[in-house]
């Protein structure tokens, strides 16, 4: 079984985000794998294990993405794709990028986290399968798989959904459908030594035209400070209730 696993970097989601001219900055900034990401990659080497096959990953991306990918290459993937990219992208230039750079291969299935924390658009992996021209199931919490098809269970707004799905399909992973191994020592070792192809998007194949963003971040800003510091009530319970009382009457002025 071939299995193609997308991957983001993202911020480490303890880093404190700090902006300057609407602008993240990203000096001594944490990098990690897009935490739902995880979720795919561990999915993707634990169907390896069952049925055989090979796990590729491919990731968009500056330089530094490396680091992401041969953390994935650690947990079990078995090769890695980058296409270095600096220029502004969003999902759909992202999406193209990825089918292009895959576009000479073929994959029973192909796993992705369900969004990335950073933007949280959830838009690539959909685009991806749009345009390999294969089905997708969103935000699935199970997986089992059984000759040419594939039972899935999605999250459905607090419920569950299950879809039976031929392959190959796409299916994007959502929080609870495993636990992500953490990468052995021997692991990282062999990551060292895994294939690993960088690509430019000139060598893709792609028009002018097709590496034009659809849409554009003007800015970013901070949410605003709350006003006003919280205020502790003292005395017994008949007392807080009096000063409660009080202050929504004067100050919040809600009574």
């Amino acid at each position: 079984m071939n299995i193609l696993v997308l991957l983001k970097q993202t911020f480490d989601t303890e880093e404190k985000i700090v902006l300057k001219d609407g602008q993240i900055q990203e000096d001594g900034v944490k990098f990690v794998i897009n935490p739902y990401d995880e979720y795919a990659v561990e999915e993707a080497v634990r169907l390896k294990e069952k049925f055989g096959g090979e796990v590729t990953t491919v990731t968009v991306g500056p330089a530094r993405s490396e680091s992401a990918i041969r953390t994935a290459l650690a947990m079990g993937a078995d090769k890695a794709i980058l296409v270095e990219y600096e220029g502004e992208a969003d999902e759909c230039v992202i999406a193209k990028l990825i089918a292009a750079a895959v576009k000479d291969q073929t994959f029973d299935v192909v796993l992705g986290g369900n969004m990335a924390v950073d933007s949280g658009a959830g838009q690539v992996a959909v685009r991806v399968a749009e345009i390999m021209g294969i089905p997708n199931v969103s935000a699935i919490t199970k997986l089992e798989i059984g000759g040419d098809t594939a039972m899935v269970e999605r999250d459905a707004e607090g419920d569950a959904e299950v879809i039976e799905v031929r392959l190959p399909f796409l299916a994007t992973a959502q929080q609870g459908l495993n636990e992500p191994r953490y990468p052995s020592l021997p692991g990282i070792m062999k990551a060292k030594k895994k294939p690993l192809a960088i690509v430019k998007p000139e060598d893709l194949g792609l028009a002018e035209e097709e590496l034009k963003p659809k849409t554009r971040v003007c800015g970013l800003s901070l949410p605003p400070k709350k006003q006003g510091a919280a205020k502790i009530l003292t005395g017994d319970l008949a007392d807080q209730a009096k000063q409660l009382v009080e202050l929504l009457r004067h100050e919040a002025k809600v009574v």
